[in-house]
């Protein structure tokens, strides 16, 4: 039986029926939209929900894309992820004018706490964690899909999207991209950040205390391991040139698997109000597990910090974890949104 939340009529953006694709808000809840397609999808997969009956097609078709692939999962055959294509040619019908939609919308669905989908998504949950998702068969179709659709499309015919775990997948393949001098639009809906809950902290001097001591343990480490090495150009360091690429996140405060960002972002900028700006720069780029990985030879880099985004932060009230962490908080057009850019500065 479909939850409500299932059904795009009773819960989805149904009040877009005009689309300006020059609103943030508008592309916000279409990139979200078509997430939510994917998780529907999946459950239309497991319900046996075929043809009229399906309740995932709504997803997409009210905003006038198709769905040209779905990505499947290698190892438990579910459904993960899915690439949108735009009926219309550009300009299209009725478009106003400024920024076109996009040719194609690579989406990924989070977590799904069911059975069927339990074990292997609890188990990319852990690969997250240990920051080696790279090493997925998600990621590794997904990044193939990502790869031959930039290429079929061209530069900035593309966006990425993703919810949960589904963020980090989007996350990782837009990084990767950067590497190839392709930059993706790339939404990212309650991304993991895989640290201690300090923005938890209510205090907020013990908070700034706290955080200003991981900074300094941090940047210690990091200069401890990689001591003997000279700095690298910024050419050839990789947060660097990763900072160009400035994706759109989507936090909540009260949802513990994504509110870090939020300091993370806000102490990097209060590290240089303190004239501690260098250590800020040095501890922004590494995490404490990553470096101790490094120490013992082992391939685990902190793939969830990045140098810039765009920072979309849901300041109205959440009732539980399910409302904070949900991708249906981001289509709502009644919420109060603060609304911050971060880029990275770096000295050349």
């Amino acid at each position: 039986m479909a939850s409500e939340r299932e059904i795009f009529s009773l819960t989805g953006p149904s009040y877009l029926t005009t689309i300006d694709w020059n609103n943030s808000h508008h592309r916000k809840s279409i990139a979200a939209s078509l997430v939510q397609g994917v998780y529907i999808l999946e459950r239309d997969r497991q319900q046996n929900r075929l043809g009229p009956q399906a309740l995932a097609p709504s997803w997409w078709e009210f905003f006038n894309f198709v769905l040209n692939q779905v990505l499947v999962d290698e190892d438990d055959h579910s459904f993960f992820g899915a690439i949108y294509e735009f009926k219309f040619h550009h300009p299209y019908p009725n478009h106003p004018g400024g920024q076109n939609p996009p040719k194609y919308v690579i989406a990924f669905r989070g977590t799904i706490n069911k059975p069927g989908n339990r074990s292997q998504d609890f188990k990319l949950d852990l690969h997250c964690f240990m920051n080696n998702l790279h090493k997925s068969s998600r990621f590794r179709v997904g990044m193939e899909a990502t790869q031959n659709i930039v290429y079929k499309a061209g530069l900035g015919n593309v966006w990425l999207a993703g919810h949960s775990l589904g963020s980090s997948i989007a996350l990782l393949i837009g990084r990767n991209m950067v590497k190839n001098c392709i930059h993706i639009e790339t939404y990212l809906f309650n991304p993991p950040f895989m640290s201690p809950p300090i923005e938890r902290i209510k205090n907020e001097k013990l908070k700034l205390g706290v955080r200003f001591a991981n900074s300094v343990l941090t940047a210690g480490l990091a200069i401890a391991v990689n001591g003997a090495s000279k700095p690298k150009a910024s050419q050839d360091n990789p947060f660097i040139v990763l900072s160009s690429w400035i994706p759109y996140l989507f936090l909540n405060p009260s949802d513990p698997v994504c509110s870090e960002y939020v300091g993370y972002f806000e102490h990097r900028e209060n590290m240089e109000k303190i004239g501690a700006g260098k250590i800020g720069t040095l501890a922004t780029q590494h995490s404490i597990g990553s470096i101790v990985s490094a120490a013992r030879g082992k391939d685990s880099k902190p793939l969830h910090l990045i140098p810039s985004a765009y920072l979309t932060t849901n300041l109205s009230p959440s009732k539980n974890f399910k409302e904070a962490h949900g991708i249906h908080q981001w289509w709502k057009p009644d919420l109060q949104f603060k609304y911050e850019l971060h880029q990275f500065k770096h000295d050349h």
